[in-house]
């Protein structure tokens, strides 16, 4: 698909944007003080991930998560659904999330001024559409928080979700499953531990992908082939152009401003101790 020289510019551009507001949302799935709050509640300190990314669709069962994370092994969620709804609710969950991610923003950003960034992440927000995007609306349909660096965060997990939803079409557009998908991606962008100790695919289902891929002519051993890089570049690239509208909406300059406002603070997010090695911005597979 060509572009004109107008849209690669805004494509590189939201690029950076959305990574570094990527960067402050993840924080959320690896700090103490997030988990903490999830386990005062009685969640599985592991398992919790699952219940506080869906508890935006309200109390569901593992079907919803499976469809929708795509990247985890079924067994995951259906360990962690619906069983963890009969400790908590899907809006304690919900409230002990903003109120883990309240102490680690005050340990990570302090006391930095983000009111010129979330206006502008408001106004992405304000071009995303929902048709396709279950995530994104799920979470869309949360009131946003009062607090300016909790918006901010709430701002950049409707991006993120967003971003995800358009990820996941463009996965099953390209023809990987979720097992694949965690394979090329790992190997893409040399997360492949995490992502083998995360998603709870078991060995046999791990070499089964690679084998797929194999006969594909996209993995050779443990890397990419030449055109298995340029498979997985190309899906980046379709990520990214169906995750423009926000940022359409935003404009060149503005999201570009993002960019730049959102540095410093990917900066304390990568040198914050939070997040594991390779982690910081990414798709779902």
């Amino acid at each position: 698909m060509s572009h004109d020289a107008d849209d690669l510019d805004l494509i590189r551009a939201s690029r950076r944007a959305w990574g570094g507001l990527e960067t402050l949302h993840v924080l959320g799935y690896f700090a103490d003080e997030v988990r903490d709050a999830y386990v005062a509640l009685g969640l599985h300190p592991r398992l919790s991930y699952f219940a506080a990314r869906s508890a935006a669709f309200g109390a569901v069962g593992p079907e919803v998560p499976t469809a929708t994370f795509y990247v985890f092994a079924p067994w995951l969620h259906a360990k962690a659904l619906p069983s963890s709804w009969a400790v908590a609710s899907p809006e304690q969950v919900q409230r002990a999330r903003r109120a883990g991610m309240t102490a680690v923003l005050d340990r990570v950003v302090g006391d930095t001024d983000v009111t010129e960034l979330l206006d502008l992440a408001r106004t992405v927000c304000a071009g995303l559409t929902a048709p396709g995007r279950p995530l994104y609306a799920a979470h869309a349909g949360l009131a946003w928080p009062d607090e300016p660096r909790l918006a901010l965060w709430h701002a950049s997990t409707l991006i993120r979700e967003h971003r995800g939803d358009g990820h996941v079409a463009a996965l099953l557009r390209a023809g990987l499953d979720p097992v694949e998908s965690v394979v090329v991606g790992g190997l893409f962008s040399g997360t492949t531990g995490f992502m083998r100790s995360s998603r709870g695919w078991s060995d046999d289902e791990w070499a089964a992908g690679v084998e797929r891929l194999t006969e594909r002519g996209l993995v050779d051993g443990d890397a990419l082939t030449e055109e298995g890089l340029a498979f997985r570049q190309d899906l980046e690239h379709e990520t990214d152009r169906m995750s423009l509208e926000g940022w359409v909406h935003l404009g060149l300059e503005g999201t570009r401003r993002v960019a730049e406002l959102a540095a410093p603070l990917r900066a304390a997010a990568l040198g914050s101790g939070i997040l594991p090695d390779g982690i910081g911005a990414g798709g779902r597979g």
